[in-house]
């Protein structure tokens, strides 16, 4: 028998040897030589070009992405709007695939390829195709069982996390240890929510939307990348998605008293990239074929809370020497969308024991992705959190949240609240403060986003590969990004919520005016009683802040705690805001 398998392999190896073996990766290579008959292999196939429908498309940037995209991209202050990697794979390249039998999965245009399965015969006949460039194996990653963060077995009530009465504006019940130690009720207070911001969760499905938890989450979008349905809940095909149900709530949940997300009033869009139904690994092209339709929507940020690795023969994955920023598909993918202007976040993993020189997953060892590691409530990492650096010596992971006793909605049931743990839910509370930023300034590219956070975080002065960054200050963060782009003014009036909120004593307040006109800003009392005048003057169109000092403001005397208004008058323009002065 040992002999008759040699000779099968010989003649395997001669027969690709006198094709075009050379276009066939040796990983590919190796699975044919083994192969039995007729078996089927996941395979990439890339193309040498994207045919002659070049210029229609470059002429008509829409029909390829939307104007929400563009926009996007007018940041980034590239030259064109959209790359020869934005352009649709070439049909008629597909439709003689199809004619040998190829079974097609996904389409990738970035990297001008698609993925499916094809027998050893098929691949021979595709190999020798004048268009087509590569052929390589479709990679899977280890599921590991420290990346299953399950609900509590039996359901356990959860004590409400004491929160300091009459400083934050909302009630965050139970959650509000997670999103206070990342100070998002502070940036809650200033009037930031995630309004306006698309953020696009890739995920194992999410089987329980119906939670009172998201009676106001705006979904825009939705697809099933495993089933090829846009239905992301259970159904009776492949797939569960308890776990997306938990870090949708946690990222963008909103039930008062409860739990509230940081960004709960963002849009969303749903992907469902993963099968939880096999051990057998999870395929790259899902995730790939998430994050190009997310960006021709035009998504601003993706949060993943997945991550996978090597596994073991027959199937080919990953390993830790891998984790370098170009290796994995999956990562080249994510930098790539970073460089299209989307801040790719995603959870740095849970291999923390491993043991390995690092222990990231892919695509958190890109050097454009933020990866997220997971602390414990003291702020100490908790030990199952992946750690660096990449194999190119990069810090890793960037910034830390909470990854242990995060409160979430329950998967199984409409009104109740449990407890999870693992970095799958530090990256959506990041996600989240993220989207608030984004907010509070859109011109903000990714690469500044991170630049900010990596100034502001805990650890700023002395990051390293267990915690990067440290854990990020969200309102700490804004004061910065409030100041970027002192220039840009919007065809809009607007009066910005005041920052630190509550204050004391010192306090800014900005505005921007698209016109010229006489302005003035006072500050009130909740009797409607004036207590200053900051602003009383005509001022050119621009972007304006002052600073209001509570200290012997009103007639020498210094002002008592308590709500306090202030009110823009702009020519007809009037708003008025309110802040806490807290002593």
């Amino acid at each position: 028998m040992k002999k008759i398998l040699v000779l099968v392999a010989i003649v395997v190896s001669f027969s690709f040897a006198q094709s075009t073996s050379n276009k066939i990766s040796d990983n590919l290579l190796t699975k044919l030589h083994t192969s039995v008959e007729n078996q089927s292999f996941l395979i990439w196939i890339y193309f040498s070009d994207k045919g002659n429908d070049i210029e229609k498309y470059l002429s008509n940037p829409t029909s390829v992405i939307s104007e929400k995209s563009l926009k996007r991209r007018k940041k980034l202050d590239s030259e064109s709007s959209i790359e020869i990697s934005d352009l649709p794979v070439h049909q008629t390249y597909i439709e003689k695939l199809l004619q040998t039998g190829f079974q097609i999965r996904n389409k990738s245009k970035w990297f001008n390829s698609v993925s499916g399965f094809a027998t050893r015969e098929q691949i021979n006949n595709i190999s020798k195709m004048p268009f087509v460039k590569y052929i390589d194996v479709v990679k899977g990653y280890k599921k590991s069982n420290l990346n299953i963060e399950a609900e509590k077995q039996s359901y356990i009530p959860i004590n409400k996390t004491p929160q300091p009465e009459n400083l934050f504006s909302l009630d965050y019940g139970s959650s509000f240890a997670q999103v206070n130690q990342i100070n998002v009720p502070a940036v809650h207070n200033l009037g930031f929510d995630g309004t306006g911001v698309t953020i696009c969760v890739m995920d194992a499905g999410f089987n329980n939307l119906a939670h009172v938890v998201f009676n106001t989450i705006d979904i825009i979008a939705t697809w099933d990348f495993v089933n090829g349905d846009p239905n992301v809940g259970d159904e009776n095909d492949m797939g569960s998605g308890s776990h997306g149900t938990y870090v949708l709530s946690v990222l963008g949940g909103y039930s008062p008293g409860n739990l509230i997300g940081p960004a709960y009033r963002a849009n969303y869009i749903l992907a469902k990239t993963e099968n939880t139904d096999s051990e057998t690994p999870v395929e790259e092209d899902n995730w790939i074929a998430a994050m190009e339709w997310a960006d021709s929507i035009g998504v601003d940020l993706t949060s993943t809370s997945l991550g996978y690795l090597e596994y073991d023969s027959p199937f080919i994955g990953y390993t830790w020497q891998d984790m370098d920023g170009n290796t994995a598909l999956i990562t080249r993918a994510a930098d790539l969308a970073v460089k299209k202007g989307i801040v790719v976040v995603n959870s740095a993993g849970n291999e923390g024991s491993r043991g390995t020189p690092n222990t990231l997953m892919a695509p958190a060892d890109g050097d454009s992705v933020i990866a997220i590691g997971g602390v414990d409530a003291s702020g100490l990492r908790v030990s199952f959190s992946s750690y660096g650096p990449t194999v190119d010596g990069r810090i890793k992971p960037d910034f830390m949240a909470l990854a242990t006793g995060v409160v979430a909605a329950r998967a199984f049931n409409q009104t109740q609240y449990t407890t999870v743990s693992g970095t799958s839910f530090s990256c959506p509370l990041t996600s989240g403060a993220i989207a608030l930023l984004l907010q509070a300034n859109p011109n903000l590219t990714p690469i500044q986003l991170r630049t900010i956070l990596r100034q502001t975080s805990s650890r700023s002065n002395n990051p390293d590969n267990f915690y990067g960054w440290g854990i990020i200050n969200t309102l700490s963060a804004l004061n910065q990004v409030v100041g970027v782009d002192d220039n840009f003014v919007s065809s809009d009036f607007k009066l910005f919520q005041n920052y630190p909120n509550p204050f004391n004593p010192n306090t800014k307040i900005s505005w921007q005016s698209p016109v010229s006109s006489w302005q003035t800003l006072k500050v009130y009392d909740v009797l409607g009683n004036e207590v200053a005048t900051l602003v009383d003057e005509y001022r050119e169109a621009g972007r304006y802040e002052v600073e209001f000092n509570a200290v012997g403001t009103h007639r020498g005397v210094s002002l008592p705690s308590g709500i306090y208004f202030y009110r823009l008058t702009a020519g007809s323009f009037t708003e008025v805001k309110k802040m806490v002065l807290t002593k």
